[in-house]
């Protein structure tokens, strides 16, 4: 992480709740937040971040906990391979594990190690960082509360890999217990595309995705997703419970994994671009609490 990026967390995290959160509306959209009337996607993630009673998701972004409730929901054939859960980095014996695994903290996101080769792997930095994890208070960052009250501790699940030679995100957006649309993004550590598609399944060539540091294709992507009709049945039965949340899998080899629930997509400072798709797809989300009753 560079300099600037590290100071504008830290900044963020010390600031109050609603400043923060026009700040990060702000550097992303480069408009002002306006909580009174919220039209876009953004605004309405800041309005859900102050007043969706986001504390009350913690066993859903869990990276463990989770797993219950998906193995309750649809079952545990949709969940990646867990090598072990672990309360602190002197817990981890390396020895014992294959030689390619992923590391990951339970609570937050981008808290990720991901090991190709074990013998290539610098045990002592992973060590250093995920220690970093385990005292880090990510809900403080960018005033997601969802992941106040996670524990911190450190999850080994299987390495997975698709055809692409990595592993792409198939994330899908739901809206009252519907999916609305979803978003493939492919080489996500080296040169991060995303497609965006209608729930139908038809392409959307003309909209972007995931952050200013993304970008389309360019031309129809050459996968074809065959697994729709059971990732739309898996959506919806996932997110029953919500108002409004992003649901990850990954498919290997044709199966459907399961990655995690997202419920303020990108902090709400990445807008989807062109603006117009971005206030269609927020016009659906309601100003309540996430969490149904």
């Amino acid at each position: 992480m560079n300099l600037i990026k590290k100071s504008y967390r830290k900044i963020l995290s010390v600031l109050p709740d609603k400043l923060a959160n026009g700040i990060i509306f702000f550097r992303g959209y480069k408009k002002i937040m306006n909580l009174k009337n919220p039209i876009y996607m953004g605004e309405k993630i800041q309005w859900l971040k102050m007043y969706g009673k986001l504390e009350e998701l913690g066993q859903y972004v869990d990276k463990y906990e989770v797993r219950q409730f998906v193995e309750d929901t649809v079952g545990k054939e949709y969940l990646v391979n867990m090598f072990g859960i672990y309360n602190s980095v002197e817990e981890i014996d390396f020895d014992m594990l294959p030689n390619r695994f992923v590391i990951k903290c339970t609570n937050g996101s981008q808290a990720v190690i991901i090991c190709k080769d074990k013998s290539k792997l610098d045990i002592e930095k992973a060590k250093k960082e995920i220690n970093k994890w385990i005292r880090g208070e990510f809900y403080k960052i960018k005033k997601e509360y969802q992941y106040k009250n996670v524990k911190n501790r450190i999850i080994i699940e299987e390495y997975l890999e698709d055809e692409s030679g990595d592993l792409r995100d198939y994330k899908f957006y739901c809206i009252d217990g519907e999916p609305y649309c979803y978003s493939v993004f492919s080489d996500r550590f080296t040169d991060k595309t995303t497609d965006m598609y209608d729930k139908e399944g038809n392409w959307l060539p003309d909209i972007l995705n995931g952050g200013p540091n993304s970008k389309i294709k360019g031309k129809k992507p050459p996968h074809k997703l065959e697994n729709l009709d059971e990732l739309m049945s898996i959506s919806r039965k996932l997110a029953k419970l919500f108002t409004f949340v992003r649901i990850d899998f990954y498919i290997v080899e044709g199966k459907v994994y399961f990655g995690e629930l997202t419920f303020t997509d990108g902090a709400g400072g990445e807008p989807i671009k062109p603006l117009e798709f971005d206030r269609e797809l927020a016009s659906n989300i309601k100003l309540e609490p996430i969490l149904k009753k």
